[in-house]
């Protein structure tokens, strides 16, 4: 018998609470993404993450953990070798990478790849180097523009990125270009775990601005997931933000997306207010892609805030029988060197109406607890070959 008829997982895109032990194998050394939040603004607006446990769990500054707090909450630790968004996710739902995805942060893509993905898109790269999104578009976006050529890039994430102007690229033109980006890299060598459209608007330096028209084209995961295993006993699999694109649609059965984080939280309200049996998978990416990846740390702990009224409002319209799960998929220390992920635990922190007890619980070695618990609760197998185990019993 069921415990929960529904169960949404919210990721706060990035928000890491502190290193890991194997941190530094990964080039990160005393990092913490919320801590260090904390640290430099000293006090953050969050009554309802603050009522939940998450300062019980990590706190900093001149905040005050809660003397009663309502949730309950760990940290997880991550088993797969990686510290980007796919494997984080991926794990999240049972499976474990040991295999990290390609990076070509310090010269590019090589020469080979280039030459085949202006071959068969029929435009010049231009750019090629690990940059800001909207930094190499003021660069090159004139450019781009004058001379029908096409912006790429990448990060120090798996991703090859292709910016193009909708007024003079064409919006499906430029997905068709990052289908071809997404064959072509499927070769073992080239193995990047994302190509990410990126459009933007604008026809001269300091007008340009990226739209919401983002379309993120991920590897399939190496193996069935809890949402698979949902999807085959007749759940409802429900993803808003970019969680239908990280999964390549495997295992949902309703795909919502989204314009930032607070729209990600407005569609969640919305779900949350209609009649479903299963599980709704949130991710709100600005934290990341807005605040993380750029260092700032003043935007980051705004969206925070932000983040947390919307979160009030969710709480009050959660039901009886509805469960809600906090949590991340890697760190990203806006105060760290870099632009990079980190390596980090990340939250768990959960929440029900009807949840007898609260307070922290035993601390997890992988992100895959939650998949486990979310088929424990509805009495479905996990596939054959993933990892994890319930903690149902702590919920």
């Amino acid at each position: 018998m069921k415990k929960y008829n529904r169960i949404f997982v919210i990721v706060l895109d990035s928000l890491g609470i502190g290193s890991m032990p194997d941190s530094e194998r990964f080039g990160d050394t005393d990092v913490d993404t919320f801590g260090h939040i904390l640290e430099r603004v000293q006090t953050l607006d969050i009554p309802n993450l603050t009522r939940l446990g998450m300062l019980n769990l990590h706190c900093g500054g001149q905040m005050q953990s809660a003397t009663e707090p309502i949730g309950r909450f760990t940290r997880l630790a991550e088993a797969s070798n990686g510290k980007d968004t796919m494997t984080g996710h991926w794990e999240m739902m049972g499976i474990k990478t040991e295999k990290p995805f390609k990076t070509f942060t310090e010269h590019g893509f090589p020469p080979e790849l280039i030459a085949e993905l202006e071959k068969q898109c029929g435009k010049k790269v231009i750019g090629n180097k690990s940059a800001s999104g909207t930094e190499i578009i003021e660069e090159l976006g004139e450019e781009e523009i004058k001379n029908g050529s096409m912006i790429v890039y990448t990060s120090a994430d798996s991703v090859l990125q292709i910016c193009g102007n909708e007024e003079t690229f064409d919006l499906q033109n430029l997905y068709r270009c990052c289908e071809i980006a997404r064959k072509i890299t499927l070769k073992d060598e080239w193995r990047v775990g994302r190509v990410i459209a990126r459009p933007y608007v604008g026809k001269k330096k300091g007008e340009f601005v990226r739209t919401s028209n983002r379309h993120d084209y991920a590897l399939k995961p190496t193996g069935l997931t809890a949402l698979n295993a949902l999807k085959d006993s007749g759940l409802d699999v429900i993803s808003v933000g970019k969680i239908n694109d990280i999964f390549c649609g495997e295992g949902i059965t309703e795909a919502f997306r989204s314009k930032s984080s607070v729209h990600g939280m407005e569609q969640t309200i919305d779900i949350c207010e209609k009649d479903f049996k299963g599980l709704c998978f949130v991710n709100l990416v600005d934290f990341d892609a807005l605040w993380g990846h750029r260092r700032n740390v003043t935007g980051y702990g705004e969206e925070i805030e932000k983040f947390d009224k919307n979160l009030g409002i969710l709480m009050e319209k959660l039901r009886d029988d509805d469960l809600l799960i906090l949590t991340a998929d890697h760190g990203n220390d806006p105060t760290y060197k870099g632009t990079d992920h980190t390596r980090e635990y990340v939250p768990f922190i959960a929440y029900s109406k009807s949840m007898k007890g609260s307070g922290a619980i035993d601390e997890e070695a992988t992100f895959a607890v939650i998949g486990a618990t979310i088929a424990d609760n509805f009495g479905v197998k996990m596939p054959e070959g993933t990892i994890g185990h319930s903690i149902l019993e702590e919920l």
